[in-house]
């Protein structure tokens, strides 16, 4: 058999000798050497324990010497002079005076929420409805029905009242709900009855809620009794009460006109749906504060109102 010379084996085959680091050595002579002996591990001493404060006694309160009589009286005396006023500002005004401190009778006539909205109607209510006042001689419009369905209106009268609507006299709401202005309602009933030859008796006292305000009314044409209803309108602060109370006004004239035929095809939902496809429309429109958009109606000849404004326009 034929044996390779060594200089032509493969160099992978080759084991090159390995060397120690000097620590390795290190601790192979010491652990060689018959004197080494391991070192034992201690434990890491441990803190010292905690010791409280002592906290020294507290020293008992000394007692005050109590002041004389005369002391005391003038040390009040000397609190409540001009000298040394009162340093809370609301603790020195006086509680604001309200319509019971200053006539009782006529806060108990003011109705409140938690009041009923059917009571009576108070003897001054009553008397200031009457024709006659005290005595009974005319008509309590705050309870009568008097003229109710006696006679008819002249053809001539009644052809006004139940008119056809024009088209360009209604509007729409953002919401979709067409409606006729409240001027022009108005506007009919003097048109027909002469200005002064109609009016709306009030039924009750304003009742004032939380977020509303509530009314009865009816509706008294040449001395007649013709419809009644209650109207209703928000406020947002006591400020605007008022103008809440004439919008309570007019929702409850446009109620009453329902019963003489004034503009009836608001009701009629086939007219509702022709009108909305001919003269309204769907827009997207943004808020001009906030700039969120939304769908709202408007009339095809107008555009959105503030706070709104067509969608992409700048």
């Amino acid at each position: 058999m034929r044996v390779a010379s060594p200089s032509i084996i493969p160099t992978q085959y080759l084991r090159s000798p390995t060397r120690r680091s000097p620590i390795l050595r290190q601790f192979a002579r010491a652990a060689s050497s018959s004197s080494y002996t391991p070192r034992p591990r201690t434990a890491a001493p441990s803190p010292p324990p905690f010791r409280a404060r002592p906290v020294s006694a507290a020293k008992p309160p000394t007692a005050a010497a109590k002041p004389s009589a005369p002391a005391a009286a003038a040390a009040a005396a000397e609190s409540s002079s001009p000298a040394n006023p009162v340093l809370d500002p609301q603790a020195a005004m006086p509680p604001p005076a309200t319509v019971a401190d200053v006539d009782p009778q006529l806060a108990a006539e003011i109705p409140t929420p938690e009041s009923s909205s059917t009571r009576a109607p108070s003897a001054a209510f009553t008397a200031a409805l009457s024709g006659g006042g005290p005595n009974g001689n005319g008509i309590d419009w705050s309870s009568s029905f008097h003229g109710l369905s006696t006679t008819p209106f002249s053809a001539e009268t009644a052809s006004v009242l139940m008119q056809r609507l024009d088209p360009y006299d209604i509007e729409v709401k953002p919401d979709g709900i067409i409606y006729l202005p409240e001027i022009k309602y108005r506007r009919i009933l003097n048109r027909a009855f002469g200005p002064g030859g109609w009016g709306l008796a009030p039924r009750g006292e304003l009742v004032v809620g939380e977020k509303v305000v509530t009314r009865e009314y009816a509706l008294v044409v040449h001395g007649r009794f013709i419809a009644q209803a209650r109207g209703e309108c928000q406020y947002f602060s006591e400020e605007t009460i008022p103008t809440a109370g004439e919008g309570c006004k007019s929702n409850a004239l446009l109620r009453c006109c329902k019963d003489l035929g004034i503009a009836s095809e608001l009701w009629d939902p086939r007219f509702i749906r022709d009108f909305k496809k001919a003269h309204c429309q769907e827009l997207w429109v943004e808020h001009v504060v906030n700039k969120k958009r939304r769908q709202i109606w408007t009339r095809k000849d107008g555009e959105p109102g503030y706070p709104y404004k067509p969608a992409g326009r700048a």
